[in-house]
Order: structure tokens, then C-alpha cells, then sequence
């Protein structure tokens, strides 16, 4: 017989699986629908793997068309063989679940790519603004920026990625303790100089702004990796410790003080948290002391045992 509990538990797991499952589905078709419009039609790179296996293709296809060939060179196995790497480091480093969404989504997204016709995604679209937009290269950057860095925020706080160097950036956060997207912008600099070679240096110097707007979106809407530290005058300490470590799992530290206007006795709580559990923090405090007075200051580096919850 099975449990009441285990039953509820299995059924609880089986529904974050199909959310996780859909989720990720939609992720990858909103990243493979802006590769197939905006970032085709402006000849731009996407980050890292992915704008690599694109070079790949886009000679591989060149190549192709210039020996008379007919067929189209497809994306995906190009971009599956140059994850190998990336994933390995994600399986080894990262964790075995987050590792297997993130190749479930960078399987997806090179089948919607290779299987999806263009003319489907642009048909609500009218051929006078489908030239329009086409042929201006910094609205593709713009707005594919947007729809990347979306869906790649989605696949992040679904505990996946979208490859390649995804894996690394997450990896050396980790085990740096701090931001590393800006790091990868400079890593794509390579890849840009490369296309800028080979086919023209319009694509690449838009791809900048492409990259540059993806990393903003990403930096606004997952925010694992950025830190607070909160500076909280309360006399409810304990409590109010309590509800931090709850929270976030991180230790703070009291200073007793006295109030410069009432003379009074009160403490000063010190702690370091992540930036998305800073709100749930504010919350609580406010709850246990009104009265709390609460300061926050962005943290760009943290040095030392600071908790970070684990990739499975």
C-alpha cells in the first residue's frame, strides 16, 4: 500500500514536472521563432554556442549553395555536437536534473528551428511591415534581444538553461560568488570578429546591441546571482534573524546601538542575501516590527561561506 503522503508528494512532483515540461516547451519555441525572424533577418549572432553553431551553418550553408547544392544544412545536430562540452561541465559541476532540462531545451530549440517554416511565424504580420522590419537591423537586435533574454530568464527560474555557455557563466558563479554575463559578452567578442570576417561587419556590430539588451533583460529578471545586503534597526533581533536564516538560509549579525533621537536601546541586524529573496525578507521584518527600519545596498561580490541553493 502507498502512503496517503508518498501518493500526495508523487502527485505533487508529476504536476511540477508537466509545468516545468511546458514551460521549457514554450521557452525553446520563442527562442527558436526570434532566431528564425529577427536574428535572421538582421544577420545577427546570439551568445555564446549558439551563435557559434549559427556561424558554422551559415558557412556550411554557403559552402553548399556555392557547389550547386539544393538542401538546407540543419541546426540542430551542429548545435547538439558543439554542447557536448557545456553539458559535461553542467553533469559534472552543476547538477544531473538542471543539466537534463537544459538539454531537453537545447534539443527543442534546434527542432523548432529546423522544423518550423518562417512564413507561419510572420503571417499575422503584412508584407509591407515584414520588408520594414526586416530591413532594419537595429530593430532586430532590439526586439530579439527582448524575446531572448525572456525566454532565457524563463528557462533560469525554471532551473534550466539554454546551453552552452550558460553552463559556464553558472559555474563560475558559483564558484566565484559573483555575476559573470558580463564575462560572456566579453568571451562573444571572438565569435562577432569571426562573422564580422566572414560575412560582413553590419551583422556583428548590430549583435553587439543584440547581446547587450539580452544580458539587460536577463540582469532585470533573474536575479539569483545579484546580492543585498540589508542593514535592519529593530528591537525584535532574534525574530527577525530567525526570519532571514528562513528565508534564505544565510546567518546574520547583531550590533547593539542606541537610537541618536530617543536614546533608546536597539539592534542592528547585518546580513548578505540574494536579491530575489530580499522582498519576502522586507515583508516578514515589517510583520515582526513595524517600526523596523530596513536599508538595503546592492552587493556586487561576496568573499567568503555564503549558502547558495543546489542545482539537483
Amino acid at each position: 500500500m502507498i502512503s496517503g503522503a508518498v501518493w500526495k508528494s508523487s502527485k505533487a512532483e508529476r504536476r511540477q514536472q508537466a509545468a516545468t515540461f511546458a514551460v521549457l516547451t514554450f521557452a525553446s519555441f520563442l527562442i527558436a521563432a526570434g532566431y528564425l525572424t529577427f536574428v535572421a533577418w538582421g544577420g545577427l549572432y546570439p551568445a555564446g554556442v549558439t551563435g557559434l553553431a549559427m556561424l558554422v551553418q551559415r558557412i556550411a550553408q554557403h559552402l553548399v549553395d556555392i557547389a550547386g547544392g539544393t538542401w538546407t544544412v540543419p541546426f540542430s545536430p551542429i548545435n547538439l555536437a558543439l554542447n557536448v562540452v557545456p553539458v559535461w561541465i553542467g553533469f559534472r559541476y552543476i547538477g544531473r536534473k538542471f543539466t537534463l532540462w537544459s538539454l531537453y531545451v537545447i534539443f527543442m530549440t534546434g527542432f523548432f528551428m529546423d522544423v518550423i517554416p518562417v512564413d507561419i511565424l510572420t503571417s499575422f504580420i503584412s508584407e509591407k511591415e515584414l520588408a520594414r522590419l526586416s530591413a532594419d537591423p537595429f530593430l532586430c537586435s532590439l526586439f530579439g534581444g527582448i524575446v531572448f533574454g525572456f525566454a532565457m530568464s524563463i528557462c533560469l527560474r525554471w532551473d534550466a538553461t539554454t546551453g552552452g555557455m550558460d553552463f559556464i557563466a553558472i559555474y563560475l558563479s558559483e564558484q566565484k560568488g559573483r555575476e559573470t554575463w558580463d564575462l560572456m559578452l566579453a568571451i562573444n567578442a571572438a565569435i562577432l570578429l569571426a562573422g564580422g570576417f566572414t560575412f560582413g561587419w553590419t551583422g556583428s556590430l548590430y549583435s553587439i546591441i543584440y547581446q547587450f539588451v539580452t544580458l539587460q533583460v536577463v540582469h532585470m529578471m533573474y536575479r539569483t546571482y545579484q546580492y543585498q545586503t540589508l542593514l535592519i534597526v529593530t528591537v525584535e533581533p532574534k525574530r527577525v534573524c530567525e526570519a532571514i536564516y528562513r528565508i534564505s538560509r544565510h546567518g546574520a549579525t547583531v550590533m547593539r546601538g542606541i537610537g541618536g533621537y530617543s536614546g533608546k536601546p536597539t539592534s542592528v541586524i547585518y546580513s548578505v542575501v540574494a536579491s530575489d529573496d530580499a522582498p519576502h525578507i522586507y515583508t516578514l521584518c515589517k510583520k515582526i516590527d513595524k517600526d523596523a527600519f530596513i536599508n538595503t545596498i546592492s552587493t556586487s561580490r561576496v568573499i567568503g561561506r555564503f549558502y547558495l541553493r543546489p542545482r539537483t
